[in-house]
């Protein structure tokens, strides 16, 4: 192997070491933001974390619109099952209206 092919391996698996460090830390930065009560914190920290997945997903090879049609299965599958959370509060079927209406 060459070594520009080498040091490409090692910095695209740097990289993804590096993005799922970020992941943690925006999962912390939320969890600060849940104790601060803080709308702008909360929002800020889930989308964060939110923005990592997709950064994180497309460096493991998973395009962005595969990771949405993931989101658009589990979503209908929890409103199938009428997992509690959309038993209780229709979040479920309220997000994926949301997703629906972005179209």
């Amino acid at each position: 192997m060459a070594f520009s092919q080498e040091s490409d391996i090692l910095r695209r698996l740097r990289l993804i070491e590096q993005l799922k460090a970020d992941l943690v830390v925006s999962v912390g930065e939320l969890f600060r933001a849940v104790a601060k009560n803080s709308e702008t914190a909360l929002a800020d920290g889930l989308a964060s974390v939110v923005i990592a997945c997709y950064i994180l997903g497309r460096r493991l090879g998973i395009d962005f619109a595969v990771l949405d049609e993931a989101i658009d299965n589990q979503l209908n599958q929890n409103i199938k099952k009428n997992h509690e959370v959309e038993k209780w509060f229709g979040d479920y079927s309220e997000y994926l209206r949301h997703l629906r209406r972005k179209e």
